[in-house]
Order: structure tokens, then sequence, then C-alpha cells
């Protein structure tokens, strides 16, 4: 019997926290792609397929991000850095499209 008003406290915190995480955030997480989902997988395999797959999306983009905020840092001390010196019409940042995306270089306009 404490096992079944155990599980109903543990179920109201659960729903609480559901609805404490909608109100933050503004998503329903039961309705979340990666929720619905899991809620597909009824194997322990399909379910770590999914978990892996999710962590290597997530390796993938701290890597990209460990790239773009020097990067980032850069360009911003090149932006800032025509203006602070005096020689504004000497040099320019360019950024031009690329299909791998934005590549940005150092031009002097002599």
């Amino acid at each position: 019997m404490s096992d079944q008003s155990g599980s109903s406290r543990l179920r109201v915190l659960f729903e609480a926290a559901l609805e404490d995480y909608k109100q933050q955030t503004g998503i329903e997480l039961t309705k979340h792609p990666l929720a619905e989902h899991l809620q597909d997988s009824n194997t322990v395999e399909s379910v770590t397929a999914i978990l892996c797959e999710q962590a290597q999306d997530f390796k993938e983009f701290r890597e990209k991000d460990k790239v773009l905020k020097p990067l980032k840092k850069v360009l911003n001390v090149l932006h800032i850095l025509p203006s602070a010196a005096g020689f504004a019409q000497d040099v320019g940042l360019v950024c031009s499209y690329a299909p791998t995306g934005c590549s940005a270089s150092l031009t002097l306009i002599l």
C-alpha cells in the first residue's frame, strides 16, 4: 500500500516538473520530437541508438562551436581595429558567400 502512495507522489512530482518546464520554456516536453521518438521505441537497443545519435549530434555541435567562438572573437577585433587605429579607409572586412559558410578576410585598400 505504501508502494502505491509513493508511486502516486512520484507521478504528481513528475507532472509538476513537466508543467514547470512548460511554463519556463514554452515547450510541452511530452510533445517534443525527441520525446515522441523515444515513445515509439520499445527496445533497449532502439532507445540506446536514439540517445547515441543525439550524443553524436551534440558532439558535432560542440566541435563547431569551438571553431566559431574564437573566429567570432577575431572578427570582432578586426572590425574594431580599423576605427580604433584611425585608418578605417585603408582596412576593410569582407565577408563573401561561400557554399560552406562565410569566409572573412582582411583587405587592404591602398
